[in-house]
Formats: structure tokens, sequence, C-alpha cells
């Protein structure tokens, strides 16, 4: 666990969080980032709290508080939207038309089974939640793009199921219609990673922290001629 520590204070505590790590449980999760976190609790006092999450197969930068009213502060600000988030991810056959906007898809939330999916919808279904990712294209290839992405809300899936409905899904997820290969070479998981992470500190100002992609994606963004 502390290989994953990229910031810490007295307030809060930074992870660059692997691809495969449920961020909290849920159906069948029994290894979480929120249990592992207990690594972290020091003798007579509670251990950091996650103010936001990742899916399980996103990699990137997460936010813990190591105290009570600095948990109370950060969930506050993340509720106001006071949290800027920055994603990168692949996706496939190309870049969207335009190359850069402002996708508004409201979305609803689907069960089928054990899975939960999310599902674009009409504004005005009973169960409509409103969805608005910011995108722009970084770079272009045969077949792929990179992508920058910026939720302005938190819904599940947002980023993956906007993109789907662009035709751009994301490598690798399979859940969406994400490609496993692209020109010949296997996406080995959801190619998306929390590159960056912009919020108000509880001790005052404002902290922005950044994790390059990890190794696996870093490998196919450059063997893709994408960076």
């Amino acid at each position: 666990m502390r290989g994953l520590v990229m910031y810490e204070d007295a307030e809060i505590l930074a992870l660059n969080k692997p691809s495969g790590l449920s961020s909290q449980g849920g159906r069948g999760q029994v290894h979480t980032l929120d249990e592992l976190l207990w690594a972290f609790a020091k003798p007579g006092k509670a251990r950091p709290r996650l103010i936001h999450r990742l899916d399980r197969d996103t990699s990137g930068v997460i936010l813990t508080a190591k105290t009570k009213p600095g948990a109370g502060f950060l969930g506050k600000a993340l509720m106001r939207r006071a949290f800027s988030k920055t994603y990168l991810a692949i996706v496939t056959p190309g870049p969207p038309d335009p190359k850069g906007g402002v996708i508004e898809l409201p979305l609803r939330r689907d069960e089928q089974g054990r899975e939960a999916y999310m599902r674009v919808c009409a504004a005005d279904h009973p169960d409509a939640e409103t969805a608005v990712s910011r995108y722009r294209t970084l770079a272009q290839a045969s077949g792929a793009a990179l992508m920058e992405l910026a939720p302005q809300t938190g819904r599940m899936h947002q980023l993956r199921v906007h993109l789907a409905a662009l035709g751009r899904p994301i490598a690798g997820d399979a859940r969406y219609g994400g490609a496993l290969v692209v020109n010949g070479h296997a996406v080995p998981r959801l190619m998306l990673h929390a590159t960056a992470l912009g919020f108000p500190h509880p001790a005052g100002g404002t902290k922005r922290l950044e994790a390059p992609p990890p190794a696996d994606m870093a490998q196919l963004i450059s063997t893709l001629g994408l960076g």
C-alpha cells in the first residue's frame, strides 16, 4: 500500500490506484481499496476515508481524508462540484467528430441480474440523471485516438457510456463495446486513467495532483503511435 501513495500531509492521503482494485465493496468484492486503508490507521484513530470512487478497472488518482473534519470538508466540496477531474482514454476507431466538445446525455441505471449498467436515456425518463462530460482529442493515429476527458458530473460509468454513445468506446471496455484488439495489439484492460485531480484543501488553498499513465497504458499509447 505504501507504494501506492503519491501525496500525504496532515489532512489528506492520495493514492495512485492500480487497475483491477475495487474502490469499495460491492457485489462479490472482497479485497477493496477501502479495506486496505486500514494499513494507514494510527493506533486509536480511524482509517483514512475515501472521498470519491474510481471504477475497478480504472487506474489513477484517488483521494482520502485522514481526519473526520477533513472528510466533511472534502465531501461538501465534491457535492458542490469544486473538484476538477481529468482522465486519459484510448478510444477506437478514431477521434470523435468534432474532436472536442461537451457531451450532455442523461443516464439511467439498468440492473441486469448481478450486474449494473448505465444507459443513455431521454431527459424525461423517471430514472434520468443529468450527465455532462467535456472532451478533447490529444492525438490520433490509424484506428485509435488519445482523449482527455473531464466529467462535470459524477455518474457511474459516465465517461465510458458517453464515449460509447459517440461511437468511440474506450479500448478494453468489453461492457460497453470497447475493442479488445487495436491494430493487432491486444488491449490488456480498460484504457481509462484518472491522471489529475484538483480540489480545495481542508487547510486552505487548492491542490492539484497528477499521476502519469501506468506502464501498460503508456506502452499501448506508444505502440499505437499516440504519444
